[in-house]
């Protein structure tokens, strides 16, 4: 888990480097009226007004919405709209042009970097593993998760609970989520679900109303319908994902088509914010971990 924060480091070195160079001091989308046009007169901050639009990750709504507001706040002639049609669906709506930014609960693929997706790392989130609220159990082990999860455990009893037959659920295709879940444990396309859900809304309220059922939504999003059961004797905390303790974590990424700096005035605006004071408070507000407590965490800065 270390080697993939380290990696989501790097990309925030990177992404905080190309908006110090490209969007300080420069964002602006419509000049003031001062009757001229030149350079020098267009280096003064201006008012924004426009339009984002980011479509992605279901795992990342409540952060986006979050942050929309609060961004909108302060710049109250930009509209930031969303759409949450999952990860995947994101990262396609940069590369066809069709948004200015795919959220992502996943590390991108090599083939999507290849085609010019750059993955900017905004926070990192924990994935709780829950059960519903009568499940006798405490924990688990990595290996009997991976086991559950595989088939080759089907009842409680055999990892120490009661006998009762155990019910998979996890997401849909092409999830997050789904995608963070199995690469951590190894497990792609191995996975034995008994039902598989299109929202973490759906998994949650599965599995809160179906005895024996296990299953995985985003930390921050979890709630007292279900219990979380921790792994390895760690139970999924803000504290845990930050320090590395907790296995299950991935990055929650804005992606682009090109490098920051290639983005329009009004883009590069939203992630000086995302990434400022005010945009990583939001992050700790809606139960994340921000990009500069895991900084500390390594012992570097960025």
């Amino acid at each position: 888990m270390r080697k993939r924060i380290q990696r989501g480091l790097a990309a925030c070195a990177l992404l905080i480097a190309a908006i110090g160079y490209a969007g300080c001091g420069n964002v602006h989308a419509v000049p003031k009226e001062s009757g001229t046009s030149s350079p020098a007169a267009m280096e003064e901050p201006e008012e924004l007004s426009g339009s984002i639009l980011l479509v992605g990750s279901t795992s990342m709504e409540t952060y986006v919405r979050t942050l929309a507001e609060r961004y909108m706040d302060s710049h109250p002639d930009v509209k930031v709209r969303a759409e949450f049609a999952g990860s995947g669906a994101g990262i396609e709506a940069v590369l066809g042009g069709t948004a200015d930014i795919g959220n992502s609960s996943r590390s991108l693929k090599d083939e999507e970097k290849e085609k010019g997706v750059v993955e900017n790392v905004v926070a990192f989130d924990g994935i709780a593993v829950c059960v519903d609220r009568s499940n006798t159990l405490a924990g688990l082990t990595k290996a009997q998760l991976t086991e559950i999860y595989t088939g080759a455990v089907t009842n409680w009893s055999e990892v120490g609970g009661r006998d009762a037959p155990i019910v998979v659920v996890g997401r849909e295709a092409g999830s997050g989520t789904r995608n963070a879940f199995e690469e951590i444990l190894g497990v792609r396309d191995r996975c034995a679900y008994a039902n598989e859900l299109d929202s973490e809304g759906a998994v949650m309220a599965r599995v809160a109303s179906t005895p024996g059922a296990i299953g995985y939504v985003s930390l921050q999003v979890a709630d007292g319908r279900v219990k979380l059961l921790a792994l390895d004797g760690v139970s999924p905390a803000a504290e845990t994902v930050g320090t590395g303790e907790y296995i299950l974590s991935r990055p929650f990424i804005m992606a682009t088509f090109g490098e920051i700096s290639r983005q329009n005035a009004l883009v590069q605006s939203w992630f000086s914010y995302v990434l400022g004071g005010e945009g990583q408070e939001t992050a700790v507000f809606v139960g994340l971990i921000p990009v500069n407590d895991i900084a500390a965490q390594e012992g570097g800065e960025l």
